[in-house]
């Protein structure tokens, strides 16, 4: 009987790097599941371009071990063909055909010029813009380049696929468009997705891992489902404003751990506690108050545990 592995996709044990006397990681360790699409985050400074230089072997660490599939990142050459990368800004070369350029990267990991192409084309039908093969990037929209890029992360065979901010910079629809994509890709190839993205909500929608860096360290890394539970939330829209004696008194609720404004008239509840008593005893403090509320909505928010964790959430 073959032997079931449990070995993550990637693994990152104390992982530490410095950059004079800047610590960017600071003994960082978690898994990132087979399988799964994992979401990176951390405010600006963090340390996830650090971490994602790393995986990708642009850097070394100072100290410490990441391994992608049970091979250590000090020998990436061994991943070729396996692992693919989509930097923040990748570039492409402007006036070289589009499948001359990606053909190429293909030949580069040992495919022989016939199948590269047809890879390529493959690819490009599957992101919508097969039609553009035979032109330069000068004819795509910045949409459209993204969606290249990510027709290159996933060409061949790839196990693993690192994709770093692939919505920035993007409008609603073209992010919303890039993100069923990846998602479709990722289910269609049963690959392991790694995506660093500053967007909350893109992560909680698309991700079903996540790990939160901050200044170096990792305030919280595991299933969405289990820490979105700890940024429970209650946002409601009331007919007037509350005054400080209301809006204290409601604070005071049992399981509210903060009361926040967030605009006019609209007032957002984080609680310390899950389940939908903290919920029910909110809106009958309010009721109690004679403010009906309107437009309620209740949930479980990556945003809110985000911002507790990270030191920017009304404490």
């Amino acid at each position: 009987m073959t032997a079931v592995t449990t070995e993550p996709a990637i693994r990152i044990r104390d992982l530490s790097k410095s950059f004079d006397r800047t610590k960017a990681l600071d003994a960082v360790g978690f898994d990132v599941p087979v399988g799964s699409i994992f979401g990176l985050l951390g405010p600006n400074g963090a340390g996830k371009t650090t971490l994602f230089s790393i995986a990708a072997g642009f850097l070394r660490a100072d100290s410490g071990s990441l391994r992608v599939l049970g091979v250590d990142i000090a020998r990436v050459a061994d991943l070729q063909g396996r692992m693919t990368i989509l930097p923040q800004d990748a570039s492409f070369q402007r006036n070289v055909p589009i499948l001359e350029q990606l053909a190429f990267l293909r030949q580069l990991d040992g495919s022989d010029r016939a199948t590269a192409e047809r890879e390529v084309t493959e690819a490009l039908e599957l992101v919508g813009i097969a039609e553009y093969r035979k032109r330069g990037i000068h004819a795509l929209s910045h949409g459209m380049l993204k969606r290249m890029g990510i027709a290159q992360a996933f060409l061949g065979q790839p196990e693993v696929i690192l994709l770093d901010e692939p919505t920035s910079g993007l409008d609603p629809q073209n992010a919303r468009q890039i993100r069923d994509l990846v998602r479709d890709l990722q289910r269609s190839r049963q690959v392991t997705t790694l995506i660093s993205s500053h967007n909350l909500a893109e992560i909680q929608e698309l991700c079903d891992h996540v790990a939160i860096l901050d200044r170096g360290l990792v305030k919280a890394a595991g299933p969405v489902a289990e820490i979105t539970r700890q940024g429970r939330m209650l946002e409601v829209e009331l007919p007037r404003e509350l005054t400080a004696a209301e809006q204290a008194r409601l604070g005071e609720v049992p399981g509210v751990a903060a009361v926040e404004v967030r605009a006019p008239r609209r007032y957002r509840w984080s609680l310390a506690a899950d389940g939908d008593e903290v919920v029910i005893a909110v809106l009958r403090a309010l009721l109690d108050l004679g403010l009906a509320p309107r437009n309620v909505s209740a949930g479980n928010s990556l945003e809110e545990y985000f911002l507790a964790v990270t030191g920017d959430a009304p404490r």
